[in-house]
């Protein structure tokens, strides 16, 4: 029969929300949201509202009973959440926008309250007919289950159990030998050499070396800083550059001319660079890799020269050391060690 109850949840931040639940049926019928509320006097007002309506024989609408959050249209509640994420660098809410742009289309008329794990489900069979990587539909459904949690709907549809993912899985590591290296070196802008020559020596990510700016460099000790913001880990390290690359680095602007807070690499981005590599790829014929692939070559290259992996996750800013061991322990570049002769 009939019923409705109210549940206490604590919030992250440790207060305690009330959301009150209700069934138009029997045990066997899904729980429905009534509101979520800071007191229990407000959820137990809101209790009574709906045992009325059952009473009357009518389902509740919980938006015409005040729940602003219950009927807001998904989109605005996804932005509201969007803008509450102070906490989160600029490339996370870019990322947090692109993987709600694949979502929303395909709830464009639901409201918050009303969304259901089935149409969650129907949103992810759409996302990989579409042609979306299993990565990227568990990334973008994820993203979603936080505008949820934010709003405090529980259950939330996102995370139902019946919200079946696709199967990622993960790519073997092939970074690439030193030939293919040469070879897009050889092919790419010459704006470009230097940055994947830097990557490619010092096991970099391609975001840490896009935001270093020339406040950030150590001529004494031939190094550079990654700071904490805009390291992954959110730890600022030391970098230590070999000697011409660093040489080379100084070169591209007079010391008098330099603005300390100016970008040491300007004009350079992780898209271009990407589409720059994969250009040089297809014209020399070279298998296709990434950015990213070259601190995969470096990582490998340390670990068959014998470093440590305390001393290899120190260098590239790797904090679980047993990842990177698991990942890195069979995976060999063949070919020479040394770096690319090209001129830079």
């Amino acid at each position: 029969m009939p019923s409705s109850w109210i549940q206490s949840r604590a919030t992250r931040s440790g207060a305690t929300r009330y959301h009150v639940k209700y069934r138009l049926g029997g045990r066997e019928s899904r729980a429905l949201h009534g509101g979520a509320f800071a007191t229990k006097r407000e959820a137990v007002a809101r209790k009574r509202v709906i045992d009325g309506e059952i009473a009357a024989l009518r389902a509740p609408d919980i938006a015409s009973l005040g729940d602003e959050q219950h009927g807001l249209k998904l989109k605005e509640a996804a932005d509201r959440w969007r803008e509450s994420r102070l906490d989160v660098r600029e490339a996370t809410r870019t990322f947090h926008r692109t993987s709600l742009n694949r979502v929303l289309p395909h709830l464009p008329s639901a409201r918050l309250g009303e969304v259901t794990a089935d149409q969650v489900a129907t949103v992810v069979v759409a996302l990989k007919d579409g042609g979306a990587a299993p990565a990227t539909i568990k990334k973008s459904i994820s993203v979603l289950a936080q505008v949820f949690d934010h709003h405090g709907i529980d259950p939330n549809p996102a995370r139902d159990r019946r919200v079946k993912l696709p199967r990622n899985e993960r790519p073997e590591i092939s970074p690439p030998p030193a030939q293919d290296v040469e070879a897009v070196l050889g092919a790419v802008a010459p704006r470009y050499r230097l940055p994947i020559m830097i990557l490619d020596a010092t096991g970099m990510r391609v975001g840490e070396l896009e935001a270093l700016t020339w406040g950030d460099i150590d001529e004494t000790n031939k190094r550079w800083r990654v700071t904490k913001a805009a390291s992954k880990t959110r730890a600022a390290r030391w970098v230590q550059v070999p000697a011409d690359l660093f040489a080379a680095v100084l070169d591209l602007t007079p010391r008098e001319d330099r603005d300390l807070s100016g970008k040491l690499l300007p004009g350079f981005g992780q898209a271009r660079l990407r589409t720059e590599i994969a250009r040089a790829c297809k014209a020399t014929g070279t298998p296709l890799f990434s950015p990213h692939d070259l601190r995969h070559r470096r990582i490998s290259l340390w670990h068959r020269d014998g470093v440590p992996w305390a001393e290899i996750g120190q260098r590239v800013g790797q904090r679980d050391l047993a990842t990177t061991a698991n990942t890195y322990t069979h995976v060999l570049v063949e070919g020479e060690v040394a770096r690319s002769t090209v001129s830079f």
